[in-house]
């Protein structure tokens, strides 16, 4: 690496090496702001407008006819880039060139997935597992103009809520619920981020390979990280910036101010969109300034003044990161110093298989494999003289650190959650082997006759084409299709899915008669109501307030997940309604409204909707019955008991979730205080 270090030239024949002495930035500052917000906006517009278009195909499942759609589509236009690049553009206006590139990567992403999902109004993943609550996060933001928590009334934001907070309005442009804007929300944020990667990297290589660097970045992106919309932006962006940090931080002139300010706004867009990604891109820049420090040390330079100087060039990046992070983690802040301790966290307790073992991309036998092997011999081999190959090796590198610090932190019975880090590395190691493949073709062509140099182009046009459409294929047709199911299997707030299922035996069925007996019941608006549910699905599509989140592991360490566990169970230790009503006024948390209980006999969801003697009796009947019911609380059995399903944290067991019911007699419900309907199979219990 001694070679990048010194001196501010690049040497060698590569096509990522750029002409400019000391200058790695090709985009003068206002041309590459303006592409940046004309690119994300015709990106927008251009993927609304397919999936107004998609909305129509009127597909019903299950048919391979939406796969064979969305593969045939993107690949034309896969056809088209390559077209692009062999031709378009040598003649072209350059306006043409960058709106046609635009357009191009924006309708390549939007058919790609849109189209498999033409006929269910779900993301990939449907509402399950943390799509559950992620909806809910959408749901949340969309009737909360400010700042709020996915579930826990009068608590600051854990969770960045930047994407979401967009996301919202989005939804109140629409007109939609949160829930049902997230699918052509998270659409249309794909769409952005492929156009964006590619203005990135136009910025620190030339056109041809930034869109190719792009088009790696969205196939490798398409197996792995579309799954998380909100972090697919900071991860696929990662590597550009990557390249912008290691030459700001390495020039040996004046300082690239705006250079340093533009890496501080990424830093930042990842605080308020991704925490993970936000620590990893701090250590990133903090890491890759202790390096070329090292080196300038070494070769002669002295201390304090390398120190100085590499200090002065952090802080620009630190200072704009930390105005932008604040935007959104400053209320947070706030009531945790109020708090004046540090909540418990469990949301690092989580270690899946994948996470257990370095990622090796490069030994898989497909094209992604074969690309990310490329890449790692290209960083191997160029890093002494490319200023973009050490950059992404040093990214690279500090992926693998980030593992091994991941499983170091076990011995503190946490980890880093470093798998969440494969698709960063995917992504470069991809981009990376765009550049080996073509450096590889130059020194080919360079070395045979002048009469062979068209074949050999024509040849390595094909030989792309046919593994961009080996790797768009694979995601459509394998890797993304266990997701897509549950987007047309899972239910609606209405009580079916996408294919029309009405099936009572699942939970989803009766949504909608949960919500219309909340309602009537209540007599209130969702947001005004606070849940206490063995279901956590309802609150995804309508704004309730939950008093406990589904697993302590996405629970706001505000909430105090535990503490609150613990006075459920004391609730359910009480033996009368006026103990219950006491319990429920005495505590310290705000206390819900509602109960929604499992019915413990599957029977009554025959009775579903209709209103219990409770809520039709008098006071002084509601009284009798609850004296009756206070003097028996004591003879029911388990099996005659309403239940609440919680969770405890188990890390590091895998899965990192106990199961455990919590019993509620029903006699502690028989009072005039309390009105309940059965629905289904749960029993709705609401406080008047």
């Amino acid at each position: 690496m001694a070679g990048i270090l010194p001196s501010p030239l690049m040497t060698g024949p590569s096509p990522t090496e750029e002409p400019r002495q000391d200058s790695a930035v090709r985009l003068p500052l206002r041309d590459a702001l303006g592409e940046l917000v004309l690119g994300a906006a015709v990106a927008a517009v251009v993927s609304m407008v397919l999936q107004l278009g998609i909305a129509k195909v009127g597909i019903s499942e299950p048919s391979y006819a939406p796969v064979a759609l969305a593969a045939v589509s993107s690949s034309l236009i896969l056809v088209a880039l390559f077209a692009l690049l062999a031709f378009g553009y040598r003649g072209a206006p350059r306006w043409l060139r960058v709106s046609g590139t635009w357009v191009a990567l924006s309708a390549f992403t939007t058919l790609a997935l849109g189209l498999q999902l033409q006929s269910t109004r779900f993301y990939f993943g449907g509402s399950s597992t943390d799509n559950a609550f992620r909806m809910q996060y959408m749901t949340r933001l969309a009737n909360n103009l400010g700042l709020a928590d996915m579930n826990y009334a009068h608590v600051a934001p854990y969770y960045p809520a930047g994407w979401f907070w967009l996301g919202g309005r989005f939804a109140n442009l629409l007109g939609w619920d949160g829930w049902a804007a997230y699918k052509p929300y998270a659409l249309l944020w794909v769409a952005v981020t492929a156009v964006v990667t590619f203005t990135l990297w136009s910025i620190v290589v030339r056109r041809r390979l930034a869109l190719l660097a792009a088009l790696a970045t969205t196939l490798a992106g398409m197996a792995h990280g579309i799954d998380e919309p909100y972090a697919w932006p900071s991860a696929a962006w990662l590597a550009p910036v990557a390249v912008l940090a290691w030459h700001a931080l390495r020039r040996e002139q004046r300082a690239p101010r705006w250079t340093l300010a533009c890496i501080g706004c990424y830093v930042g867009f990842a605080a308020i969109t991704y925490t993970l990604h936000f620590g990893f891109a701090v250590l990133l820049i903090v890491v890759m300034a202790a390096v070329i420090g090292v080196f300038r040390v070494h070769a002669g330079h002295p201390v304090w003044p390398t120190v100085r100087r590499l200090f002065l060039r952090l802080l620009p990046i630190g200072v704009v990161s930390l105005l932008i992070a604040l935007l959104v983690w400053a209320p947070y802040l706030v009531q945790t110093r109020l708090l004046l301790s540090s909540p418990k966290n469990a949301a690092m307790h989580y270690l899946p298989e994948e996470g257990a073992k370095f990622p090796l991309p490069m030994t898989e036998a497909n094209a992604l494999g074969v690309l990310c092997l490329a890449g790692v011999v290209w960083l191997l081999l160029r890093c002494r003289r490319n200023e973009i190959a050490a950059a992404l090796l040093v990214l690279v590198t500090a992926i693998y650190c980030w593992y091994v610090l991941s499983t170091l932190a076990l011995i503190a019975k946490t980890t880093l959650l470093a798998f969440r880090l494969n698709v960063i590395l995917d992504a470069t190691l991809a981009a990376a082997g765009v550049f080996a493949l073509l450096e590889l073709i130059g020194f080919v062509r360079q070395r045979i006759d002048a009469r062979h140099a068209l074949q050999v182009t024509a040849v390595s046009l094909a030989v792309g084409l046919i593994g961009a459409v080996s790797m768009n294929q694979t995601a459509i047709a394998e890797k993304l299709q266990t997701a897509k199911e549950q987007a047309y299997t899972d239910y609606y707030p209405t009580g079916d899915n996408a294919k029309g299922a009405k099936d009572p035996a699942e939970t989803g069925h009766w949504a909608s008669s949960v919500y219309a007996a909340v309602d009537q019941l209540t007599g209130k608006e969702p947001q005004e109501n606070i849940l206490l549910t063995t279901d956590y699905k309802l609150m995804s599509f309508k704004p309730y307030w939950g008093f406990q989140q589904e697993t302590p592991h996405y629970a706001n360490p505000l909430g105090e997940y535990d503490q609150r566990a613990d006075e459920i169970k004391r609730w359910a230790s009480a033996k009368t309604p006026q103990q219950l009503l006491g319990m429920l006024d005495s505590s310290r948390f705000a206390p819900p409204n509602v109960f929604v209980l499992k019915t413990p006999d599957e029977s009554g969801s025959q009775q579903g909707g209709q209103q219990s003697p409770q809520g039709q009796q008098g006071q002084q009947g509601a009284q009798q019955q609850g004296q009756q019911g206070a003097q028996q609380g004591g003879e029911h059995g388990d099996e005659d008991k309403l239940s609440l399903r919680l969770k405890g944290d188990s890390f590091p067991q895998s899965p990192n979730v106990r199961d455990y019911d919590v019993k509620f007699d029903p006699a502690v419900f028989q009072s005039p205080q309390f009105v309940q309907r059965e629905v289904g199979p749960y029993t709705i219990i609401v406080r008047r």
